[in-house]
């Protein structure tokens, strides 16, 4: 082949560009400390760099955002959980403090006071919330653990629901009832003696709700370990609606009274109470030994602020809307933050976990006894006083000494329900300060899983951010070596061309 002056330029012109390309692709890995700037300039790099980019960008959403975030709620959770435990342990110091027989309704209605401070503050701690979201309502977090002024409609009888509740088995109890309506209307009552006052153990299941709708009887349905309804087997008998609760009382006092015990089972609408009589209830326990289960319906529209909202508690039908929450009556709810490859953890701890429905109930209960407890202390006063106006062996002074007798015997009575309710209630609060512990468990177990994930995704990170800068990097004294190399191959090439060109078939003829 003929070789001209036009090939040898344009085959210079061609190697000259190929030098200065190799000078610019290393002056440009130099300014932008990659090696490549495009796909085409070494497409095994670029594949690698889009699946590394994206290890590391998913690492460090897991390890920047998702972790923290978590982290945060758990935190949250934990300082709520402490709060809760103090409570819990005050109510325990207050009610074991009241045990104490020689204190007067007096003394009784100081702690009963604190009690009550301290039994709020416990529902205020599950209204508490992280970033807009309440932490104990599951997936609700836009929903209060009580129910506020603003959802609340006296007027129209909001929110009205139908409430399906399982019974646990402590809320199958018993409680004493002392009658003393002989003295209700005055303290002289003429004609009263001991033989009108009346005792009786009372047998109950309480509900976690009071001033329930006394349009229709509760449906309760009994299950036996097999599932199979026992319903009429164990209830043996119609549930009737009181009008009153001391209607109620009276009425299963004299049941319980009778011998046989009478059969009975009486609902207290405002009270939130299923009475039961001993035969009942002793059928009612063994059903709950051997493994069976217990619900109750019932509707209620009149609502308190600070109610706890039954929505995270029980299968809740709105009777307006029709809409039905917790429609399989699970309220066990997780939600889960995504904090690794392939790893999930739970942030929330349920409201049923740590606030429990009965520790409201529980204050009514100790309001009542200590009601009692003040109306006959102030009835046995008025009586002592009266007996100290008449002359001993007076017919005055033995009807005032009879009517004492009868205060003295349900005085004795009360103050023994008194000590006895206080005292279970011991049982209670230790019972729930156990629970709280168990949630205060199993959150730091979370946290301390997190920390452990945090401090692997740590390393993730900074070993996916090596492999990305080992693929996509340069080393800078070795590109400083070659881009020195490819400027003095570029200007070798121009001298090397310019010598060349210097010449040509003129210069012959």
């Amino acid at each position: 082949m003929r070789m001209t002056n036009k090939i040898m330029q344009t085959n210079s012109l061609y190697n000259i560009n190929q030098t200065k390309i190799q000078e610019d692709k290393y002056n440009t890995q130099m300014t932008s400390q990659s090696k490549i700037t495009r796909p085409s300039d070494d497409p095994v790099v670029a594949i690698r760099a889009l699946r590394l980019r994206s290890n590391v960008s998913t690492a460090t959403q897991y390890y920047k955002k998702n972790t923290p975030d978590a982290n945060q709620w758990l935190d949250v959770t934990a300082k709520s959980l402490d709060t809760i435990t103090k409570v819990y342990t005050d109510l325990y110091k207050q009610v074991d403090t009241a045990v104490n027989k020689d204190y007067t309704a007096s003394d009784i209605n100081v702690l009963l006071t604190q009690i009550e401070s301290y039994t709020n503050e416990v529902y205020a701690t599950g209204n508490q919330d992280y970033a807009g979201r309440y932490i104990f309502t599951g997936y609700r977090t836009d929903t209060p653990l009580t129910l506020q002024k603003e959802q609340i409609n006296s007027t129209d009888k909001t929110p009205d629901y139908t409430i399906t509740e399982n019974i646990k088995a402590a809320q199958l109890d018993s409680f004493s009832y002392t009658d003393y309506s002989v003295f209700d209307t005055v303290a002289t009552a003429s004609g009263a003696d001991e033989l009108d006052i009346t005792n009786a153990q009372i047998h109950r299941i309480r509900l976690t709700y009071d001033s329930i709708k006394d349009t229709s009887i509760p449906s309760l349905t009994i299950m036996d370990k097999d599932g199979n309804d026992v319903t009429s087997t164990v209830l043996g008998a119609s549930i009737t609606i009181a009008t009153s609760a001391q209607t109620a009382y009276q009425d299963m006092t004299n049941a319980e009274n009778t011998d046989p015990v009478t059969t009975k089972a009486i609902f207290v609408p405002s009270t939130g109470e299923l009475l039961l009589s001993s035969d009942i209830a002793l059928k009612m326990s063994d059903t709950f030994t051997d493994g069976g289960q217990m619900s109750v319906t019932y509707e209620k529209n009149e609502w308190d602020v600070g109610d706890l909202n039954p929505q995270h508690y029980f299968r809740t039908e709105d009777n307006k809307t029709h809409i039905v929450y917790n429609a399989d009556g699970n309220v066990d709810t997780q939600i889960t933050y995504d904090v690794g490859y392939n790893q999930t953890i739970q942030v929330n701890t349920n409201a049923y976990e740590v606030f429990d429905p009965a520790v409201a109930r529980d204050l009514d209960d100790l309001k009542k006894v200590a009601e009692d407890f003040t109306n006959i202390e102030k009835i046995r006063k008025d009586l002592e006083d009266e007996l100290k106006g008449y002359v001993e062996g007076t017919a005055n002074y033995k009807n005032c000494q009879t009517r004492l007798d009868a205060a003295n015997k349900a005085y004795t009575y009360i103050r023994d329900a008194v000590s006895k309710r206080f005292g279970d209630q011991i049982t209670r609060y230790q019972s729930y300060l156990d629970s709280t512990n168990v949630a205060i468990t199993k959150n730091g177990t979370r946290s301390t899983r997190l920390e452990l994930i945090g401090a692997r995704l740590e390393e993730q990170m900074a070993t996916f951010k090596e492999l990305q800068e080992d693929n996509e990097g340069i080393d800078i004294s070795e590109v400083a070596i070659q881009l020195t190399s490819a400027e003095m191959t570029y200007d070798a090439a121009l001298m090397a061309t310019s010598k060349i060109m210097q010449n040509n078939l003129m210069n012959y003829i």
